[in-house]
């Protein structure tokens, strides 16, 4: 047999690699499937009620509006659609346990124990701190923010808020609050992993404190209300962050290398 006609030890190789790359993306769609599966089930459960469950998110502002002062619809499909969009959301946030865990099914094989060990706590805090978080933003800065603009309102003005602005507010809120409620999440990993120290996470405490007003000033209405009450919670959730991160520092070399192995 000429040298020519010898088989390329490296094109085994490459179909190897592609084969592996292959059942990796196949299994990334079937999970994918399954999240999104999980996501349209929940919604189709709930789409029988749009309306009652938009008729809750409305009520904090509905409830505080002036008397005979109502929400309004500038686009035709609105009423159809705005509700649906919100049960969505819904769905999502619901159906959300599910979507990580098809996530975490697809990562895990490739992590080390201890990071195992980490992502877990971190999936299911961050979960329950996320729902706090909505909820803190539905049922306290909602009814704060709403009473606090109407009585704000001009002589002579009528308060009619449109339903789809009402809804990017709502979900903006949501989020906004959501998010901020994981601040003690992001500090114990970033303790965890090493990245900072407590020692430094002290010494910009003062910075923490003018980022939490300006980042209140940016994404809350402009009034003070909604302002005090997102920058003071992300405030003692950073302190919160500090006092529980002292429990997660980083392990010593030695037992750290001995969780560095894979199952």
């Amino acid at each position: 047999m000429t040298q020519a006609n010898l088989p390329n030890p490296n094109d085994a190789t490459d179909d190897i690699g592609l084969t592996g790359w292959m059942s990796h993306l196949v299994e990334l769609r079937s999970r994918l499937a399954k999240a999104a599966l999980a996501v349209l089930l929940v919604f189709a459960v709930l789409l029988y009620w749009s309306n009652d469950i938009f008729g809750m998110f409305a009520k904090p502002m509905l409830d505080n509006l002036p008397a005979g002062s109502r929400m309004i619809s500038t686009e035709v499909t609105s009423n159809f659609f705005v509700p649906l969009k919100f049960v969505l959301w819904v769905a999502f946030t619901i159906a959300l346990p599910i979507v990580l865990h098809q996530i975490w099914a697809f990562v895990a094989p490739g992590l080390y124990t201890c990071e195992k060990k980490l992502v877990l706590p971190i999936i299911a805090s961050s979960y329950i701190l996320f729902l706090i978080g909505t909820a803190f933003a539905y049922f306290l800065v909602f009814p704060t923010v709403f009473k606090f603009m109407a009585n704000l309102t001009p002589l002579g003005v009528e308060m009619a808020t449109d339903i789809d602005a009402y809804l990017s507010f709502g979900l903006t809120t949501f989020l906004a609050f959501g998010l901020t409620f994981e601040v003690p999440v992001v500090v114990i990993v970033l303790v965890r992993l090493g990245f900072v120290t407590i020692e430094q996470l002290k010494i910009a405490r003062p910075y923490v404190i003018v980022g939490a007003f300006v980042i209140a000033a940016i994404i809350t209405p402009p009034d003070i209300a909604s302002q005090l009450l997102l920058a003071i919670p992300l405030v003692i959730l950073y302190e919160v962050g500090l006092q529980l991160a002292r429990w997660a520092q980083p392990a010593t070399d030695e037992s750290s290398n001995r969780e560095f192995t894979k199952d």
